[in-house]
């Protein structure tokens, strides 16, 4: 089954993460382990609506469906992303704390990881295939195309355009910018840092 959906799409990725992993088994077991319990803290910080589409390796792929209210659901998403980056930060401290022990490399790096997330909406096609669902269509591509972008900094939230014109006061938090997009062109977005996300209200 097949059926179409407007959507605030999201990917949160761990800037580092090829330095982190090196060719020695120890060292990849833990470095494993390590990046399997922060992306665990991240997802684990999603609420409905948004909802963990699948793990891609050392990033997360959430999506919610927007419905009668674009505005609302992208300003719901981001509380949760700032709720994301702030659980990221205190599992790596929790972690790097129970690994004091161990000087593999993998363990000795743990603050080196960072978090990055990247927000986009726009039609999805969602579509279960054995099992599992599974997200199509342009969107999903430009969202992942904007994982190679020239950002510098290694912590930050990227939002789309269409994000920014869902919530306003983008527009005066971080600066511009603009990816070109294999296939898609130059996508606008803007970066700021996660403290200037909103909150959840209480």
């Amino acid at each position: 089954m097949i059926r179409l959906a407007h959507a605030q799409l999201v990917i949160a990725d761990i800037s580092g993460y090829t330095d982190f992993i090196v060719n020695r088994s120890v060292s990849l077991l833990h470095a494993e382990q390590i990046v399997s319990d922060l992306l665990g803290a991240v997802a684990s910080n999603s609420r409905h609506p948004l909802t963990l589409n699948k793990f891609e390796g050392d990033a997360a792929l959430l999506f919610a469906e927007s419905g009668d209210d674009p505005a609302a659901a992208a300003a719901d998403v981001l509380a949760q992303l700032r709720a994301m980056f702030d659980a990221f930060a205190a599992t790596r401290e929790a972690i790097a704390a129970q690994r004091t022990g161990c000087n593999c490399d993998a363990c000795t790096n743990i603050h080196g990881l960072r978090l990055k997330a990247f927000m986009h909406c726009g039609q999805i096609a969602i579509k279960q295939l054995h099992g599992f669902v599974e997200l199509a269509g342009e969107d999903v591509i430009v969202l992942h195309r904007l994982l190679k972008n020239q950002v510098r900094e290694r912590e930050y939230v990227l939002l789309t355009a269409p994000v920014c014109a869902l919530w306003p006061a983008a527009a005066v938090e971080g600066y511009a910018g603009s990816a070109d997009c294999e296939g898609v062109g130059q996508v606008p977005f803007r970066v700021l840092t996660p403290d200037r996300l909103p909150r959840a209200a209480a």
